[in-house]
């Protein structure tokens, strides 16, 4: 039996969730997408689209393409897309007549913004106006952000594997970080290592390359999105930490380990280790379906305060799929920075980080970051998380 490709997969998954947006058709509206792309595309097909293109796809299942004529052939002959239409002077008339067929009488039409989630905010304020001006009053524009969220987040068994792809590539790269990472080793060695690395194994990365992997040394070091350093190196006492993402196959992985440079664990770094991990544990006990992100947050933030330790000073956990940072619902407090993403119940399928640290004075951040698949009970590790300090 031959499997169906992961874009068709998707499509029709997308036509069962497009009445999450309250729509009669869901609206994919781009051009020139080289110089910047609606982030759900990679979804929906391969490579990019010229001039003003439309992808249609209705509650029924069917889905139509209407692009310019010399970026159909590529959707031809990919099998994935029910009709491709191409047009040369002018979109405007194929699209009226495909829309006046599909929506006889009207409707809703869901398309690309949100305030709250830029993963499903694709469209751009001026394509935006060029389809109202052409579509008129006959039909109504509506946020496909619940679709988008939904169908970027619940992971297809395809998906899952790719991401267990990209993790078992993670835990190789990590098992070479810890054997080159040496007392006298600079930063930025480590991280011109993981890139010479990345590029013999025909790896990318799940964010900015200047800033992935993050490496952490000591307590000079620059926490958070900062850059490798050439001066800081890794000396003993220290708290040595990296947090990678890595893509393989067009999805991504995003995991932080730490570990204690010298040969004996202290007291304090083994406490904040048991601190960081213990709410770690006690946020993925909890999470399941239904739930919502700030209520996953609240458990680890909680735990973390009552060992005696500060507020983490961020959401828990993000989703993960085709970005590390992947958009729809979060475990993370009820902030404004956040909008609505923290209210958002839990689906099965979905894919999160659990990340957390601690500033140990004078030694360093101790750091961890793990990834699980929500199941319908629960949740499951997607790599074996890290349970004790490790030492260089």
């Amino acid at each position: 039996m031959k499997m169906i490709s992961l874009y068709r997969e998707k499509l029709r998954q997308a036509a069962d969730l497009i009445s999450l947006s309250g729509a009669d058709l869901w609206m994919t509206y781009v051009r020139e997408t080289s110089a910047g792309s609606d982030p759900v595309l990679p979804l929906l097909m391969d490579g990019g689209l010229t001039w003003q293109s439309a992808l249609l796809v209705s509650p029924s299942g069917q889905s139509i393409a209407i692009v310019g004529n010399y970026d159909a052939d590529p959707l031809l002959h990919s099998g994935d897309w029910d009709e491709v239409i191409p047009y040369v002077q002018d979109i405007e008339p194929i699209l009226l007549d495909t829309l006046a067929q599909l929506l006889p009488s009207g409707g809703r039409i869901a398309v690309n913004y949100s305030e709250d989630d830029v993963m499903a905010d694709g469209l751009s304020h001026g394509m935006f106006l060029n389809l109202k001006r052409m579509i008129g009053d006959r039909y109504e524009l509506v946020s496909a952000a619940p679709t988008v969220m939904a169908l970027r987040g619940v992971k297809s068994p395809q998906e899952v594997e790719r991401v267990r792809d990209a993790l078992i590539e993670t835990q190789r790269m990590f098992d070479d970080i810890a054997s080159f990472a040496q007392i006298g080793k600079s930063e930025r060695s480590v991280y011109n290592h993981v890139h010479a690395l990345a590029r013999e194994r025909n790896l990318t990365f799940s964010w900015d390359p200047s800033g992935d992997p993050i490496v952490n040394s000591g307590p000079d070091s620059m926490i958070g999105h900062g850059i490798p350093s050439n001066q800081i190196t890794i000396q003993p006492g220290h708290i040595f930490h990296v947090d990678l993402g890595l893509t393989k196959n067009g999805y991504s992985g995003d995991i932080q380990r730490s570990w204690y440079v010298g040969d004996e664990i202290s007291e304090d770094v083994a406490a904040t280790f048991d601190g960081v991990s213990g709410a770690i544990q006690a946020a993925s006990q909890f999470l399941r379906p239904g739930i919502l992100g700030h209520e996953v947050d609240q458990v680890a933030r909680e735990y973390i305060v009552q060992a005696g330790f500060p507020e983490y000073q961020h959401a828990l956990g993000h989703q993960v799929g085709r970005k590390a940072h992947d958009g729809g619902a979060i475990l993370g407090p009820q902030w404004p920075r956040y909008g609505n993403t923290p209210n958002i119940p839990i689906r099965a399928g979905e894919i999160y980080t659990l990340e957390l640290g601690v500033t140990i004075p004078d030694r360093g951040y101790l750091g961890l970051e793990e990834m699980v698949l929500v199941t319908d009970s629960g949740c499951e590790w997607l790599m074996p998380p890290q349970r004790e300090m490790m030492v260089l």
